[in-house]
């Protein structure tokens, strides 16, 4: 089934009032709101690489707040244990039965912070429910619910003590930004309001969790023409091989580009996706998954540079009606 182009415009202004929503917690930061609304929408997860300080765990609560879904905060730290993070199987003397306790891992919008300081062991407790939206403890198969989105953070300045995260657990991630410092207009404002910070505390819902299920669905339906599939295919084909690159992008990270220009071109009100969508995302779903050769990133090459010679090499197609 093919969406119709009522359902892009009713998709287009809900999203318009969760991005504004959001807007009010996060100031001067339409685009990263409109990337991790993607991300949510197309039910993927979110990487931020950033600073301390701007905004990242104000981004998860909003997030929350404004599905009237739930939140919680997973501080990474190198002692961290899977079960931290899971769950545990507890024996009840009173009951004489074992009894599962939900770890933080349960909830809509779950803000992994400092993701890189926490084991592999720890890191790699992520895994399943990122995937499969599941838990398993002693056997036992316990849903986190839908929808669910992870949101890691990571500190690129300061490095000592750290995991670096893996290629297989980065390319898990659909969506890599970062939010950055506001502008001075927007600092001002921020700095007006210093009695009580946090704006997210004071917004309220604007779609529940079940109206997210429902349009993830219909942004399912983004009518994609088979030749934007191809200029997608062929973007990642020559990610692998382009000269400097050790490792490019996945098949999962071509799926995931798919589902990220559907809801990309559904929230600007359009029923079909055209290769503009793939161009404008290509950064965002695609740079965190390219490695690098080692002896080519001495010489200054990188991902994004990868992208764009991609980009450039590739011919786009006339239409993607």
């Amino acid at each position: 089934m093919t969406l119709s182009q009522q359902d892009a415009a009713q998709f287009a202004g809900r999203f318009d009032a969760l991005a504004g929503n959001l807007g009010q917690a996060l100031l001067d930061k339409p685009h990263p709101i409109r990337l991790a609304l993607t991300a949510l929408f197309a039910g993927g997860h979110l990487l931020l690489e950033d600073a301390p300080g701007t905004g990242k765990t104000a981004l998860a609560r909003a997030m929350a707040a404004s599905i009237a879904g739930k939140h919680s905060r997973l501080q990474f730290t190198p002692d961290m244990l899977p079960s931290d993070i899971t769950g545990v199987t507890m024996f009840n003397q009173q009951t004489g039965q074992w009894k599962f306790h939900e770890g933080p891992v349960f909830a809509q919008i779950v803000l992994a912070d400092e993701i890189n300081r926490a084991s592999p062991k720890t890191q790699s407790a992520l895994l399943e429910v990122m995937d499969e939206q599941q838990v398993t403890v002693s056997g036992e198969t316990h849903p986190v619910g839908n929808p669910f989105m992870v949101i890691a953070t990571q500190n690129p300045i300061e490095q000592a003590g750290t995991y670096p995260l893996p290629e297989a657990q980065l390319d898990r991630f659909l969506i890599k930004t970062s939010l950055g410092y506001p502008a001075r207009a927007a600092m001002i404002e921020v700095l007006a309001g210093a009695a009580a910070p946090d704006r997210s505390r004071r917004l309220h819902p604007v779609l529940s969790t079940g109206d997210i299920g429902v349009l993830a669905g219909l942004a399912a339906q983004t009518h994609t023409d088979r030749a934007v599939l191809d200029y997608v295919a062929g973007l990642a084909e020559a990610t692998r091989t382009d000269a400097t690159v050790q490792l490019g992008v996945s098949t999962r990270g071509a799926l995931g580009m798919v589902r990220c220009a559907q809801v990309w071109a559904v929230a600007q009100g359009r029923h079909f996706v055209l290769p503009d969508d793939v161009k404008a995302l290509a950064g965002p779903v695609w740079e965190h998954r390219i490695v690098v050769d080692p002896d080519a990133s001495f010489s200054g090459a990188t991902a994004a540079a990868v992208i764009a010679r991609a980009l450039n090499t590739v011919a786009a197609p006339a239409s993607g009606i």
